[in-house]
């Protein structure tokens, strides 16, 4: 990585801890109730691992799903909108890592960011990603909806998600409108080393139908995420295909679940790379 990309890292990452977490509001998606048997399970937190010199706050057992806004000063606020979906496998929620630290450097960028806690793990007799998209696509709606008291463009509403995150925002990508006509797509998709995208030929996994009206996307990937790779060179081949932009960056190493801390690779510089691609829709 060159210096002058670990200044504007670091730069970005003293930009975001300035942000007043005062901004922060939890709106439940459901607030007359989930649409699904009450687990007896209970929301619990657990602070682990080691990535980029930090540990990893994983959320599992969510029952009440709901987005938490993170809204963008007024001072450089741009209109735009981005839902954040941390991944975890569809278990459990890397809720710092691919949440919190994602919406504060949106927010460093002029962008209003709101938080997707949506229910995991997965439900039993469910694809994996079912419970997942309904409450995704209660979020987009609500955003949709709500774009003035968001003081959003609702034209310029996106979505990113990092590994089942990912596929998820995939899926709501590709979401048809709601039955009172609002479109649950987003205006542009970020998919930071996307899972599950894969079939087991080279073809995507058979949920996942992209269409010429999929949104422009991004995507980032490292060469050396052996597991996952193939998500992302298989999604970017189909939606070449379909002539929907795209671009896409393959970096040699970085391996998985990195989020946006620098881990030493030259992947680290994808936070410049995304804000960059972002100004298209800002």
């Amino acid at each position: 990585m060159t210096m002058l990309a670990k200044i504007t890292i670091t730069l970005s990452f003293m930009i975001i801890t300035t942000i007043a977490t005062a901004q922060e509001r939890f709106i439940p998606l459901f607030p007359d109730g989930v649409p699904e048997a009450k687990l007896n399970i209970v929301e619990k937190a657990v602070a682990s691992g080691n990535t980029g010199g930090r540990t990893v706050n994983r959320i599992s057992n969510v029952t009440e799903p709901g987005i938490t806004v993170y809204q963008a000063s007024k001072e450089n606020a741009t209109g735009a909108a981005v839902l954040v979906c941390p991944g975890g496998g569809y278990n459990i929620l890397a809720y710092d890592l691919e949440g919190t630290e994602v919406c504060e450097w949106l927010n460093s960028l002029g962008i209003t960011a709101i938080l997707l806690k949506y229910r995991v793990p997965r439900r039993e007799g469910r694809a994996k990603h079912e419970a997942p998209l309904e409450d995704a696509q209660r979020a987009m709606q609500y955003i949709r909806k709500n774009s003035e008291t968001l003081q959003i463009d609702p034209s310029k509403v996106g979505v990113i998600g990092f590994s089942a995150g990912a596929h998820l925002s995939v899926m709501l990508s590709n979401a048809a409108p709601s039955a009172d006509k609002i479109d649950l797509r987003p205006n542009f998709c970020m998919l930071i080393y996307p899972a599950y995208l894969d079939g087991a030929k080279f073809e995507l996994a058979s949920e996942v139908t992209p269409s010429a009206q999929t949104p422009p996307t991004l995507l980032i990937q490292a060469q050396d995420d052996k597991p996952y790779i193939n998500s992302s060179l298989f999604y970017y081949y189909a939606l070449k295909e379909l002539q929907v932009p795209t671009t896409m960056h393959l970096y040699p190493a970085g391996g998985h679940g990195y989020g946006l801390r620098d881990g030493g690779f030259s992947v680290s510089q994808c936070p410049l790379r995304a804000a960059e691609w972002l100004k298209t829709f800002n």
